[in-house]
């Protein structure tokens, strides 16, 4: 994995509610991801999309214990993250903090019955589409996630792109599409983040979905660091 650029990624997740952490994962690793797929014994739960009016498509949620390459982006990602939301949350005026380790997060989900795991892995073929919205699973969120493009856009698909929405308060919705190339992540938030106004910060509400795509199939591999209820 290469080594993010905090510093950066912080300016941006700030200033456009989104991050690009290129080349995250090489396409050995993305490869071998989205193989996975076709193999069930690595999940614990499907979602056949427009069965629930969330788009077109599907995806699967892994069991315990997770891959390898998934259980180290959660760990290693977490840390730096938490510092991220930690000023996040005193910006929104939110008394929440979260622990510096994964470990101890997942302690304080667990407790609270909030036990199964969260990275997925997502497939798409033409015409499928992933609606906005937001992964909400239980009272504790982290507020940020991950989403990881396993697939190469223009060879193995076209279309498809990643899209946010920010909510601004008395204005209209903002679109941020963001191009990703194979093994490429994209932080975002979950639901909420701060922006900085004339009167201090204020929150606005952010969803993220698909586009439709053209052709091909498309694999993402999403990373949640809250576990389910």
């Amino acid at each position: 994995m290469r080594a993010p650029d905090w510093q950066g990624i912080e300016v941006e997740l700030n200033q456009y509610g989104c991050a690009v952490l290129p080349g995250l994962l090489d396409a050995h690793a993305c490869a071998a991801l989205a193989a996975r797929y076709d193999d069930a014994s690595h999940f614990r739960s499907k979602v056949v999309m427009q069965r629930h009016g969330f788009g077109q498509g599907e995806y699967q949620y892994f069991a315990y214990p997770l891959p390898d390459v998934v259980a180290a982006l959660r760990e290693q990602l977490y840390g730096p993250l938490a510092a991220i939301a930690n000023r996040w949350q005193a910006a929104m005026g939110l008394d929440v903090r979260f622990p510096s380790s994964h470990a101890d997060f997942l302690a304080r989900c667990h407790a609270a019955g909030q036990t199964r795991p969260t990275p997925l892995l997502l497939r798409y073929g033409a015409g499928d589409y992933n609606c906005l919205h937001q992964d909400l699973y239980g009272e504790h969120v982290f507020p940020l996630q991950l989403a990881v493009l396993l697939s190469r856009p223009q060879e193995d698909y076209t279309g498809g792109e990643f899209v946010l929405t920010e909510q601004r308060p008395r204005m209209q919705s903002r679109a941020e599409v963001v191009p990703l190339a194979q093994g490429d992540a994209v932080l975002f938030p979950v639901a909420q983040r701060p922006v900085n106004g004339t009167r201090g910060s204020y929150r606005v509400n952010m969803r993220h979905g698909v586009s439709r795509l053209r052709s091909g199939a498309r694999h993402t591999l999403g990373i949640i660091f809250h576990d389910a209820g």
